[in-house]
């Protein structure tokens, strides 16, 4: 029992040892320098480096290669890529830039006092992002994405731009239609008619001054205040005249007010097959919001005479849907269908800027499209002629500016506070 007891502690001692030994064995290994080929070449390569930091080296006759260089001792390390991956190296080589900005084409660095506008506008949360899209507009987007480097960024105070002083010129007179007091809260008028003949121009013609517009099925034209009353007292008599919506606009300069009137639309678009449930098939619903949207953003000019607007209407409607039947064997009934809807859908949009007089109104036409407001289906649900109203329409928009807010009166009741935007549902 000695003898085996002696025996089986001295196989353990040699054991512990060879292990110490091969440890050393390893962490010399680590420390040392490689002497191995990298990224697959040769050990006779030249220009395989002698031991340190791996370098990736940029391609070179189109090459698409990665080999280990020994970094410069000046030289800065490649910046990483910024995602999930963080330890992705770069395909393009990325430097860091200078640390001033360029001004070869003469650009200069200008702050711009926001803050007079951004104080008394308190429907948004950024007054200041008004400012910037105006100034977009004006100079157009490619002016400050082009060869010549530059900068508009602004907060609740200040709208800083680095550009030429001709670009400057720009900035500084939008700057000033924000900030002047002449563009305090506007009130405007916003009739949404539709007419289903468009022989309405037969009458009116004379009084109407054409506008140009972007758009080919898009007309517009101007009328004195007092043409324009006449206008829509003669439409009111039709018998296929129909109003939408006619709020009391509060609109700040320069924001967006927004008139809506939608109601949403369900059918089945769909059918999966699900033997866990009866009768062998689960529908899929789909919805689709009907109605219009327009959106309003006018800017006023220096001296208050003129209005500059932004105007966007979009009018969607399903004209009907298309039935579509579906096999849906199971095994109770392998001859089983079941019945699918495609909306068959009808759409007007409109997205124009337009300029006119504020002491005129300005009348657009969205040419016979889809009407706002869809008919409401009879009892029967069968469309009868010349009694059930039709699905197309031609929808006329009129905007009049009426001043300033403080010198007009009140149009809600004692009481009621004054909306800057109507968001409406079908039957209010």
């Amino acid at each position: 029992m000695v003898v085996k007891c002696c025996c089986f502690c001295a196989a353990l001692l040699c054991a512990v040892e060879w292990g110490q030994a091969q440890g050393r064995r390893d962490t010399a290994a680590l420390a040392a320098p490689s002497t191995a080929p990298a990224d697959n070449q040769s050990a006779t390569d030249p220009t395989a480096p002698a031991g340190g930091a791996k370098w990736r080296t940029p391609n070179v006759a189109g090459r698409n290669t990665a080999s280990d260089t020994t970094a410069p001792a000046d030289a800065q390390p490649p910046i990483r890529a910024v995602g999930a991956n963080v330890s992705r190296q770069p395909i393009a080589r990325v430097t860091p830039g200078t640390t001033t900005l360029p001004s070869d084409a003469g650009q200069e660095w200008r702050d711009y006092d926001i803050s007079p506008y951004t104080a008394r506008v308190t429907s948004t949360n950024r007054p200041e992002q008004a400012v910037m899209d105006w100034v977009l507009r004006e100079t157009g987007y490619e002016a400050w994405h082009s060869e010549i480097p530059s900068v508009l960024v602004a907060d609740h105070r200040t709208l800083s731009v680095y550009h030429t002083p001709e670009m400057h010129a720009v900035v500084a007179e939008m700057v000033d239609r924000f900030v002047n007091t002449e563009g305090e809260s506007q009130a405007f008028g916003m009739r949404v008619i539709t007419i289903t003949n468009p022989d309405w121009r037969t009458r009116a013609h004379a009084m109407l001054r054409p506008v140009t517009t972007q758009s080919p099925a898009i007309q517009a034209w101007l009328l004195a205040k007092e043409d324009a009353a006449l206008l829509v007292a003669d439409l009111r008599r039709r018998p296929d005249f129909q109003e939408h919506s006619t709020p009391h606009l509060l609109v700040n300069n320069g924001q967006s007010t927004v008139i809506a009137k939608t109601r949403p639309r369900n059918y089945i678009r769909d059918v999966i097959a699900k033997s866990s449930v009866w009768p062998g098939f689960e529908p899929q619903m789909g919805q689709f919001q009907e109605g219009f949207k327009l959106e309003f953003n006018p800017l006023l000019s220096l001296n208050g005479k003129d209005v500059d607007a932004v105007i966007k209407c979009e009018v969607d409607q399903v004209e009907k849907m298309l039935k579509v039947d579906i096999p849906v064997p199971t095994s109770v009934s392998p001859r089983q269908r079941t019945g699918i809807e495609v909306p068959q859908m009808i759409s007007s949009r409109l997205h124009e800027r337009f300029r006119w007089p504020a002491d005129q109104v300005l009348l657009i036409s969205l040419g016979v499209g889809p009407t706002p407001v869809p008919p409401t289906p009879n009892s029967l649900g069968i469309k009868l002629p010349m009694i059930s109203p039709g699905t197309r329409a031609d929808l006329l928009v009129f905007v009049d500016n009426k001043g300033k807010v403080s010198s007009q009166p009140s149009a809600f009741p004692p009481g009621q506070p004054a909306a800057t935007a109507y968001r409406g549902r079908y039957g209010n």
